[in-house]
C-alpha cells in the first residue's frame, strides 16, 4: 500500500500549473499509465461516458488556444487531454446501454430490471449535464495520479465550447466537451496552497 504521507505529499504537490516547461515532455509510458488509470475510473451505472482526445500536435494546440481564453497552458503543456461526454448513446434503451448492462453477466430478468431502473433514473435528468459530470471523476483521478508521478496539471473550464468542438470536428449530437486537462512539468515555483481546513468543510454526524 502507498503510505498516507506519500499521498498527502502528492496532493500538496498538485496545483493549477499555469505555464509548463516546453523543453520537458512526458514519457510515453507515463502517459499510457495515466490513460489506463482514466480507463479504470468509476462512472455512474458503469456507462463509461468519458471519451478522451489525447493531443500532442503543436499546430492543433495553437488553433485551440484562442478558443481557450488564450491560456498559456494550452500551448506550453506536453500533453493536452480533451474529456468528452457521450450523449446520444447513453440515452435509455440504446444498443450501447444494453451492451453495457449485458456484459455484467446477469440473468435476463435482472438485466431488464437494471434497464428499467436506468430509464427511471434518467427521466428527470439533463443527460448532457449528467454525462459531463462523470468526466470530472476521471479528471480528478488523472490529476491525482499525475501528481503522484511528479507530473503537473491544470484543469481548464475556461474555453468556448462551441469553438473548441468546431476545431476538433466533434459531432455535438453525439458528444460534448466537458473539460480540458493540460499536463507537463512546471517551470515556475508553486504558489502557496490555500485551503480552509477539514474542520471548515466537514460536518460529522455520529
Amino acid at each position: 500500500m502507498i503510505e498516507k504521507e506519500q499521498i498527502l505529499q502528492a496532493f500538496k504537490f498538485r496545483h493549477a500549473c499555469k505555464i509548463f516547461d516546453t523543453s520537458k515532455k512526458i514519457p510515453e509510458d507515463e502517459m499510457e499509465f495515466l490513460l489506463e488509470c482514466a480507463n479504470l475510473s468509476p462512472t455512474s451505472f458503469g456507462m463509461e461516458q468519458h471519451r478522451i482526445l489525447h493531443i500532442k500536435d503543436k499546430s492543433l494546440k495553437a488553433k485551440l488556444k484562442p478558443a481557450c481564453w488564450d491560456q498559456e497552458q494550452i500551448t506550453s503543456c506536453s500533453d493536452l487531454l480533451v474529456l468528452k461526454a457521450i450523449i446520444d448513446e447513453i440515452k435509455p434503451n440504446t444498443q450501447y446501454v444494453k451492451q453495457m448492462f449485458a456484459r455484467r453477466g446477469l440473468s435476463a430478468k435482472h438485466t431488464q430490471a437494471y434497464l428499467k431502473r436506468y430509464e427511471s433514473f434518467l427521466s428527470d435528468k439533463d443527460i448532457q449535464c449528467w454525462s459531463q459530470k462523470q468526466c470530472y471523476i476521471t479528471l480528478a483521478n488523472i490529476m491525482s495520479v499525475a501528481a503522484m508521478r511528479g507530473i503537473d496539471s491544470c484543469a481548464i473550464e475556461g474555453f468556448e465550447a462551441k469553438k473548441v468542438e468546431e476545431i476538433l470536428q466533434i459531432d455535438t449530437q453525439k458528444e460534448r466537451v466537458a473539460v480540458i486537462l493540460t499536463l507537463g512539468y512546471r517551470i515556475n515555483l508553486q504558489h502557496l496552497k490555500h485551503r480552509l481546513g477539514t474542520s471548515k468543510i466537514v460536518q460529522k454526524i455520529e
